[in-house]
């Protein structure tokens, strides 16, 4: 194979040349084909979070609700500590393999969890046998999960061009709340079809069952997608182990390895920074915020989905536009905005959450957080992938983001209901102000990698 050097016009300094419209179509099949995997592998992810209000008592035993939802959140927590291991696994993989392969084994890994989810007895049957499968099953998709995010961030932005790069990639994050959102449809279909003692008796099963079916047509898709011009331009320069010899770049025995990327410390220090507020804030304001409005504002369950559900579209439907904002006046302004809201207006909007009269006025809260995170959602991809060049980037863009996810948004959950038990609920409004603080001394000292990307400069 023959891979053609960069135009000049996608060398940094150089107009931008404008795509074909066959160039154009081929690219949104690319990001279309990238992004319905994505939603699938999301889907699967947030399915436990959305029903272990149901699912909870069949697995541990008996006690308080938030104690059952404890034990709930902790599984959930110790799925995220395998993402750095999936991280590290299909980011080498990825980078050594292609970004397509790595995509399609992930995929793999969600639907032999979710499906163990939804064969595994009761603890009422099989006793700790139970909880230790659904520990089996977290496990596998933590590991799906970590890989998932750096191989889709990379694929998406490497082919998504340099004019529209942030436009594109935002849709990492449009089909990641989609799958949110479906698995949130599908627990108000089954909350609307089913009784409430049939929803925590079997009917909880039913999104797995869907889930691992839809992993099936995730697999089926992937298997058409094209293989990036970055990577096989890596290939043809011999800069991956699977390929021929180098020609000045990082050898070959360097890339898509932990020694390869401490090569680039200090990215990978940025990417871990810039992740740790952005990633709390949005499992504050996504799914914990459904436990939040049953346990501490006092909503029914199917109310509280109907309000998580409604804000989550709009969410969704914000990503692309903080995405092309982003190309137009750069990175690093809107991920500032995100810091500087996160951090002045956390404390206050969770005070006023906890008595909110309405669900109107619940949405319009957390509808406004979500607009701020929004800033850290929309480019957070992009901006990973253009800190590493090609033969380290799907590795150096899922390794520390999973380390920093599983720290911070992983156990969030479980953080806010621990200290909920024990009477002080308010101690986590400040931590995640603190987090989110950190993270935007990062945004405001990093560089913005619209003007300083790698992806333009292999």
């Amino acid at each position: 194979m023959t891979i053609s050097p960069p135009s000049a016009a996608a060398q940094p300094g150089t107009p931008d040349r404008v795509d074909s419209r066959e160039e154009t179509r081929q690219r949104i099949r690319a990001i279309f084909g990238g992004s319905v995997g994505n939603l699938v592998e999301w889907y699967d992810w947030y399915t436990y979070s959305a029903f272990a209000l149901y699912f909870a008592s069949s697995f541990f035993p008996s006690g308080s609700d938030t104690a059952q939802l404890m034990s709930a959140a902790a599984v959930f927590a110790v799925g995220f500590f395998m993402r750095p291991l999936g991280g590290w696994m299909l980011g080498r993989y990825a980078d050594r393999h292609g970004r397509r392969k790595a995509l399609m084994a992930s995929v793999l890994l969600m639907c032999g969890g979710s499906l163990l989810i939804a064969v595994t007895p009761t603890y009422g049957t099989i006793g700790l046998a139970a909880p230790a499968l659904l520990l089996l099953a977290r496990l596998l998709q933590g590991i799906s999960v970590g890989g998932e995010y750096g191989a889709s961030a990379t694929y998406l932005s490497e082919r998504a061009g340099r004019r529209r790069r942030g436009f594109f990639s935002s849709f990492q994050y449009v089909t990641l709340i989609l799958g949110q959102l479906l698995a949130l449809v599908v627990l108000l279909a089954l909350q609307a079809l089913l009784t409430d003692d049939e929803l925590h008796a079997w009917g909880w099963r039913i999104p797995f069952v869907f889930g691992a079916a839809l992993a099936v047509v995730a697999i089926w898709l992937r298997r058409s997608l094209d293989e990036t011009a970055s990577f096989q331009r890596a290939q043809a320069l011999g800069t991956t182990d699977a390929f021929g010899p180098n020609t000045g770049r990082p050898h070959a025995s360097a890339a898509a390895t932990i020694r390869g990327l401490l090569q680039h410390k200090r990215a990978v220090a940025m990417v871990f920074g810039l992740t740790a507020g952005g990633a709390l804030s949005f499992y504050v304001f996504t799914t914990y915020a459904q436990k939040f409005l049953v346990n501490t504002t006092g909503f029914s369950k199917a109310l509280a989905s109907q309000v998580n559900a409604a804000t989550l579209v709009v969410f969704m439907c914000v990503q692309p536009l903080f995405g092309a904002l982003s190309d137009r006046i750069g990175r690093r302004p809107i991920l500032i905005t995100f810091g500087v809201l996160g951090t002045a207006g956390t404390v206050p909007l969770l005070i006023a959450l906890e008595t909110a009269a309405s669900p109107l006025t619940a949405f319009l809260m957390l509808t406004g957080a979500l607009l701020a995170v929004s800033c850290y959602t929309s480019i957070n991809a992009v901006v990973k992938a253009e800190l590493f060049p090609t033969e380290v980037r799907a590795l150096g863009v899922a390794l520390p983001y999973a380390i920093a996810v599983s720290l911070f948004g992983g156990t969030a959950e479980y953080v806010a209901l621990a200290l909920k038990e024990y009477g002080h609920e308010r101690w986590f409004y400040w931590y995640a102000t603190a987090i989110i603080a950190c993270s935007l001394l990062v945004y405001v000292f990093m560089p913005d990698t619209k003007r300083h990307s790698k992806i333009v400069e292999d």
